[in-house]
């Protein structure tokens, strides 16, 4: 939030200094982010005046001008098609950096003849956008006045182009701020000054409003109070220089009169407004849900598809502004709009916000609804407005049409002013509690305070409490010492999310893999391999190798691979544990644990225990992963991973449709792209999507142990070589559920005996009996079992 120094005395009558009311804001809870003064950087620029010029003996174009300075009489050579004896100009001596161009002007020779400085227009001084020609001083400003500062010159002729300009961060929990009058009570409350006293105002309406407006009954929950009037005849040119001012110095670009007023009042009193051009709209104003598929061409030149739900108004042609967000471009306003409709309304901020993510669109009106205004402000903004529409652009006003009510937002909260000292820590005088909250504008009645239409964030006894805590200073609170902790074992505080968080890291350290920890930022190639789009991008990335969020921690764990190998390290076995984005909207990132493999298991030795890593590397490493996070032991291993994966070499681990992990080699495509000698294997495995567990509390489920002997078949099955081992092991793990407890692969073969296209599985199955020793025959039965179904699974045979 910008305003200038000016403007917030508009609000409120104060002679603190600029650094007094800062620290204010800061104490206040509005934290002050940067102070802008455009005087201390004009102050270099003097005023001077122009004795003679004279046309330069080589240059067509440029004058060898005579100007009176600070520092006696200058030669300066200009450009300027109005440099000409006798005007007051502005001087830049040399050593003096000039903001517009960015440079310091320095003695020089321009054409064989010597300039001394420089005489600056307004874009040099960053006044304006004007350029054409220098610096003109109105006459009064004559030679005695040579040698004074321009800024000083500013400061008593256009006060608003030399206002500090003061910037403070706003939290979410207080709306009333987002407008100059909220910050001035705030300081006001504080003691800097008093704040002015606003007489309402009413304007009478000359004739009936001709376009109606109504809201549907179902949009009456987000949209409950729509007001508007027509003022035609006004004159929509340029707004005055103060008005201009004040909007350039908070960033705004005026644009016209009519325009210029709306933005005026949403920093003003935080209150949005919006203009529609009356003669191009057709009939009545209709405030509504859209069905969707709606579509407008909004004031950024940009089109917009509703989605069912959003609100919409509408006239008999379709929808002609987003509600609270942003308007039509067919409805907007321009140099020859004669009639204008003028909206004040107020909209949930809930709905702005669902509406204003889902469209992705940032406003200064969605900013402010979705934060909140006040309702009861909506009348009373229409009537100020109008009124300074009636002042700048002239016209007449009709009627006010009007559509539903501003909500119910009365509440009452008893002030208990012993509280403070229970709560805050601090002792303040009861009457002074008092005196605080009313001048934040809340109304008390015996021990209860009525709380102020702009202030939502009041909810209770406590809030009171904070505001008179925070009106007081909290600089104001004394060191305490800390309680002594109670004994015995304190509870859990981590969330399940948390816990699973950190059992991941230490699982994935204790595999022997090193932490990454690497920006959520990449490039945008890196991104587009592993499926980001433009919804990843960032609007103003801090470089362009930063530029859009991570689809996956792969990305950033294949770029330390690839800076690791260029410094001669080969075998590598590193992991993070992070957010992995699909969007840019809050709830479009999911936590992954992200493991990757480059190279052997470790160094050549005698022994040769050193083998390259392979797919069953990365698989055993995510199920080790999942284990540990207490991931259900029954899961499925599957295809169908993403295109960054290695079509025949990976897996995802299942439950069902939800997938918990995926596993396997890295494409080579991928691996080229990012500059990585592969190849490589790894994983991602997300925790959030492990079901919860059914037991509540720390305590493991007990660990069951069978005192009798286990017994181990091996089978053999001759298959079709296409036939995944998977379809084999869960085939024979389902022929007898009680007593098969393991089946492990432990060798394939391929040969010519087999037959074309075929191969031999073997497996071991070990049976683990709960009552009773098992007997050969009963042994015997279940492996008849086991054949029949691993038969009927694959098509295979037993391998006698």
């Amino acid at each position: 939030m910008k305003f200038t120094l000016s403007w917030l005395k508009d609000h409120l009558d104060t002679d603190a200094s600029l650094d007094t009311i800062a620290e204010a804001l800061t104490d206040l809870g509005l934290e002050v982010e940067d102070i802008s003064d455009p005087a201390a950087r004009l102050r270099p620029f003097t005023i001077g005046r122009v004795l003679a010029a004279e046309p330069h003996p080589d240059a067509d174009r440029l004058r060898v001008c005579r100007v009176a300075t600070a520092a006696g009489e200058s030669q300066i050579i200009c450009g300027a098609p109005n440099a000409r004896a006798g005007i007051t100009v502005v001087v830049a001596a040399p050593g003096t950096y000039v903001p517009g161009i960015d440079t310091t002007i320095q003695i020089g020779r321009i054409r064989g003849v010597e300039s001394h400085g420089m005489m600056a227009s307004e874009r040099e001084l960053e006044l304006s956008d004007e350029h054409e020609g220098i610096i003109e001083l109105p006459e009064e400003s004559a030679a005695s006045e040579v040698g004074t500062s321009f800024a000083d010159w500013l400061a008593a002729n256009r006060p608003g182009a030399v206002d500090p300009v003061i910037e403070i961060a706003i939290t979410p929990n207080r709306p009333d701020a987002l407008g100059v009058r909220g910050i001035a009570r705030d300081l006001a409350a504080r003691g800097l000054g008093r704040l002015k006293h606003r007489d309402p105002v009413t304007v009478e309406g000359a004739f009936p409003c001709p376009i109606g407006v109504s809201i549907d009954d179902d949009a009456l929950d987000d949209a409950p109070h729509f007001t508007g009037r027509l003022i035609r005849g006004v004159v929509n040119g340029p707004s005055p220089r103060w008005l201009q001012e004040r909007l350039k110095a908070i960033g705004l670009r005026p644009i016209s009169a009519l325009v210029d007023i709306t933005n005026f009042f949403t920093f003003d009193a935080n209150r949005p407004l919006h203009v529609f051009d009356a003669a191009k709209v057709s009939g009545d104003l209709r405030v509504h849900r859209a069905e969707g598929g709606e579509t407008l061409r909004a004031l950024d030149e940009r089109d917009y598809t509703l989605a069912p739900g959003m609100i919409a108004i509408s006239d008999a042609n379709g929808p002609e502004s987003i509600a609270g967000i942003m308007g039509g471009a067919p409805t907007g306003v321009g140099e020859d709009t004669t009639d204008v409709f003028l909206e004040s309304a107020y909209w949930t901020p809930v709905r702005i916000a669902q509406t204003g993510r889902a469209l992705k669109i940032n406003s200064d009106a969605r900013y402010r609804f979705e934060r909140g205004v006040d309702p009861a402000f909506t009348r009373a903004g229409l009537e100020e407005a109008t009124r300074m529409i009636l002042d700048l652009c002239g016209g007449e006003a009709s009627d006010v049409v009007e559509a539903g009510a501003a909500p119910d937002h009365a509440r009452r909260y008893r002030l208990d002013t012993d509280r403070v000292q229970s709560l805050v820590g601090m002792e303040i005088d009861p009457a002074t509690q008092r005196a605080s909250l009313e001048a934040l504008g809340f109304a008390l009645d015996g021990d209860m305070a009525a709380v102020p239409s702009w202030r939502p964030d009041v909810q209770g006894e406590a809030d009171l409490v904070e505001e008179v805590a925070r009106i007081a200073s909290l600089t104001r609170l004394a060191p305490r010492a800390l309680p002594r902790p109670r004994p015995g074992v304190p509870a859990p505080i981590l969330t399940l999310a948390q816990s699973r968080e950190q059992t991941a890291r230490r699982s994935c350290a204790a595999l022997g893999m090193n932490e990454v920890v690497s920006y959520a930022f990449v490039d945008r190639a890196s991104a587009e391999l592993f499926g980001g789009d433009a919804a990843l991008a960032l609007e103003n990335p801090i470089s362009q190798d930063l530029s859009h969020l991570r689809p996956s921690l792969l990305t950033g764990l294949l770029l330390a691979a690839a800076r690791n190998q260029k410094r001669g390290q080969s075998d590598l076995a590193l992991f993070e544990v992070g957010a992995g984005f699909t969007g840019g909207e809050p709830g479009d990132q999911r936590t992954e644990a992200a493991g990757l493999f480059v190279g052997a298991t470790g160094p050549k030795d005698l022994h040769g225990t050193a083998r390259p890593r392979d797919a069953f590397d990365a698989k055993a490493a995510a199920e080790a992963v999942l284990a540990a996070i207490g991931a259900p032991a029954n899961a499925q291993i599957r295809r169908d991973g993403e295109a960054w994966w290695h079509p025949g070499r990976h897996g995802q681990i299942s439950l069902g449709k939800k997938v918990l992990a995926v596993f396997g080699e890295l494409h080579p495509r991928v691996l080229r792209a990012m500059d990585v000698k592969g190849p490589a294997v790894g994983f991602v495995v997300w925790p959030d999507a492990v079901p919860a567990p059914r037991r509540k509390g720390a305590a493991r489920a007990r660990l069951d142990l069978s005192d009798l002997q286990p017994v181990e078949r091996d089978f053999a099955f001759v298959l079709d070589a296409r036939t995944e081992a998977q379809t084999v092991v869960a085939a024979a793990q389902g022929a007898d559920k009680a007593l098969v407890a393991d089946v492990r692969v432990f060798d394939r073969f391929e040969g010519a005996s087999l037959g074309e296209g075929k191969i031999s599985l073997a497996i071991a199955v070990r049976l683990q009996p709960q009552t009773a020793t098992l007997t050969e025959p009963e042994i015997e039965a279940v492996s008849a079992k086991i054949v029949t179904k691993v038969e009927a699974a694959t098509g295979g045979t037993l391998r006698r």
